[in-house]
């Protein structure tokens, strides 16, 4: 059998505000190329993961480590600089701006650094940046909208748009935070096949997503997170056909 090749390590990760335990004794592995589904009722603690894992919050104690380097203690635009890129469940966006100026910018500051990346450079002299931007955009289907302001947009297509902003990235870990929330079905059905395409080019990902349809279309492996702590994990098959699981999260068996 082949060595599994461990991206993300998060292990024994406790989170307190104080005298609230949202995370408990969390251990996560996730692997090279495969994507990794989290799930759970509202008030589990599958954001609060996230943000222990890019910095944006100290965990109380455990440690998270990322291909050999230990993240625990760093600024987010350390972790992001170092390939971490996470699209937030509200997404974050510049209203004002074009879709395309909104790809392009964190494309520009990815490239450059956070201490480097001038924003108001003019956004049209960098050709490399919009000819990407414009790839990414066409693989959501908004590239037809590039000069729309992003504030006019649904909250479908302004999680599609945000969806880009990681990927122009490039990303060598993109943590997802309810990827198709607010979402039509066949947005959803067209996001869910970008994210295939993404996987085949070798993307490590992690989803926190409450459409079982989504996570069943994409998770390689699921960990079910209750009260701040890993109840249940393993295949789709096995969190599907698990009991417990499939009454507190999937609706019952007939789910």
């Amino acid at each position: 059998m082949a060595e599994r090749n461990i991206v993300l390590n998060i292990q024994d990760v406790n989170k307190t505000f104080g005298g609230l335990k949202a995370l408990s004794h969390v251990n996560l592995q996730i692997e090279e190329g495969k994507t990794h589904a989290i799930i759970g009722p509202n008030g589990a603690g599958k954001s609060t993961l996230l943000n222990v894992c890019i910095g944006r919050l100290e965990p109380t104690s455990g440690s998270v480590t990322f291909n050999g380097e230990i993240l625990t203690g760093k600024a987010p635009h350390e972790i992001n600089q170092a390939g971490v890129v996470r699209v937030f469940q509200t997404p974050e966006i510049f209203p004002e701006l074009s879709l395309l100026e909104n790809v392009m910018i964190p494309a520009l500051s990815k490239r450059d650094g956070a201490f480097r990346f001038n924003p108001f450079r003019r956004l049209a002299d960098e050709t490399d940046i919009r000819d990407e931007a414009e790839s990414v955009l066409r693989d959501m289907g908004l590239l037809e909208q590039k000069d729309h302001h992003a504030g006019s947009m649904s909250r479908g297509d302004k999680r599609r748009l945000e969806l880009c902003m990681g990927l122009v990235q490039h990303p060598r870990l993109l943590l997802l935070d309810e990827p198709t929330a607010g979402m039509s079905r066949a947005d959803t059905n067209s996001t869910i096949d970008t994210l295939k395409r993404i996987k085949e080019r070798g993307m490590t990902k992690v989803i926190i997503e409450h459409d079982m349809h989504v996570v069943f279309s994409l998770a390689d492996k699921i960990s079910v997170l209750a009260q701040g702590a890993i109840i249940a994990e393993g295949p789709p098959d096995e969190i599907r056909g698990n009991p417990k699981v499939q009454e507190a999260y999937l609706g019952g068996a007939h789910e």
